[in-house]
């Protein structure tokens, strides 16, 4: 007989007491930041709060440029290869106005090794990150809680809820929009909230435009966002006025059938949620020792979802500047990450906002210039350079 007793949790690695860099957040950033590093061996230590697997997994799109930083991070191939194998590459965003078709944005005509968006949960993502850091022989230091950040002209302090202390020449905090770095870091994070809640859900259904491209569906009500997962799901995003707690299968039905009528019957969900969005980005990504990346520095909108792949690029992006070992380099990692950041948050808060227009005149305009704007190759091909991030290499 299998015993029913729960199995004692792991221990969690011992917390080391010096390192060259401090970074607090696993998450896909965090990941990327710590392969990119230990690639370059330069000492580090990575810190998470949570437990490994409990984190939710709100993004489900790698685009074409967070691809080649992957091929980057494994030259053999293989990180990128296994992440692909548990997606799927979609070659085409449908713009709609409910259910009918307004502009294709294709990206199988992007110059790039990954001419597709890679639908795939964040989950999967974090994995195959996390398999790539233990195969260069590190790992994650968790559960450990930034209580307290310190710094002073020879380093930085990092205080645990449990009173442990590790010191570092810099720290960065990958650690999410309510960033312990940035709040001790003293860097403002300028922007708003969206008056709508997002409803975020994964379902079974039968969606008629089937799973060859991701849909934006416009309306009044507002943006509802459909994309195919793995194993035969669809994830759902959608602004509501104010949405339930945990939105059930007659409300994800209910919305559905007011946004893209006809076009959806839901037999199952698997997974929902409601959340607050803000569109705001610090306004400094460095202060001394303590620098930010991915949400702690930018969070925007999902539309177009390139939250995920921003962090990644910025992780990417200041590991290389870390290893450099050269301050002018950490300087410029600000200088060239942030008006990225400020261009896709601009980006994403107006495509939200012309999709969820309530004025008559505008919707009309807009339905009427899309399709037009749409058969203009060079515009068709910029929009899809955009959401695929490759003007950011």
């Amino acid at each position: 007989m299998t015993s029913t007793a729960a199995l004692p949790l792991p221990s969690p690695l011992p917390l080391p007491t010096h390192t060259h860099v401090a970074i607090v957040g696993a998450g896909p950033t965090g990941l990327t930041l710590a392969v990119t590093l230990a690639q370059a061996g330069v000492d580090f230590v990575l810190l998470d709060r949570q437990a490994e697997g409990a984190n939710t997994s709100r993004a489900a799109v790698v685009h074409a440029r967070t691809l080649e930083v992957f091929d980057e991070l494994d030259p053999s191939g293989g990180l990128t290869a296994e992440l692909v194998g548990r997606g799927i590459p979609v070659s085409r965003f449908q713009i709609r106005d409910g259910a009918r078709p307004l502009a294709a944005v294709p990206f199988d005509g992007l110059r790039t090794a990954h001419p597709y968006a890679l639908m795939v949960p964040q989950y999967e993502t974090e994995a195959v990150l996390l398999d790539r850091l233990r195969k260069l022989g590190h790992d994650v230091h968790r559960p450990y809680e930034v209580t307290a950040v310190t710094q002073d002209a020879d380093g930085v302090t990092l205080t645990t809820a449990t009173g442990e202390t590790l010191r570092a020449a810099h720290a960065v905090g990958a650690d999410g929009m309510h960033s312990a770095v940035r709040e001790a870091a003293g860097i403002g994070f300028s922007g708003s909230a969206y008056a709508e809640s997002f409803v975020l859900a994964d379902v079974v259904m039968d969606w008629a435009p089937g799973a060859a491209e991701v849909s934006l569906a416009f309306g009044a009500a507002g943006l509802t966002v459909v994309a195919p997962l793995p194993g035969g799901h669809y994830r759902i995003v959608a602004t509501v006025d104010e949405a339930p707690a945990e939105p059930d299968l007659a409300f994800v039905q209910a919305l559905l059938d007011a946004r893209v009528p006809g076009q959806a019957t839901v037999t199952a969900l698997a997974w929902s949620s409601r959340f607050r969005i803000h569109h705001r980005v610090a306004d400094h990504y460095r202060a001394g020792r303590l620098l930010l990346a991915g949400d702690a520095a930018h969070v925007h909108s999902p539309a177009g979802g390139q939250g995920m792949n921003t962090g990644i690029q910025d992780g990417y992006a200041l590991g290389r500047a870390l290893a450099a070992g050269d301050p002018a380099a950490l300087d410029g990692y600000e200088a060239r990450r942030r008006p990225v950041a400020l261009h896709v948050v601009a980006l994403t808060h107006r495509m939200t906002r012309v999709a969820t227009t309530r004025n008559g005149a505008v919707r009309t305009v807009r339905n009427t210039l899309l399709p037009l704007l749409a058969r203009i190759p060079a515009l068709r091909n910029r929009l899809a350079r955009e959401l695929a991030e490759l003007d950011y290499r």
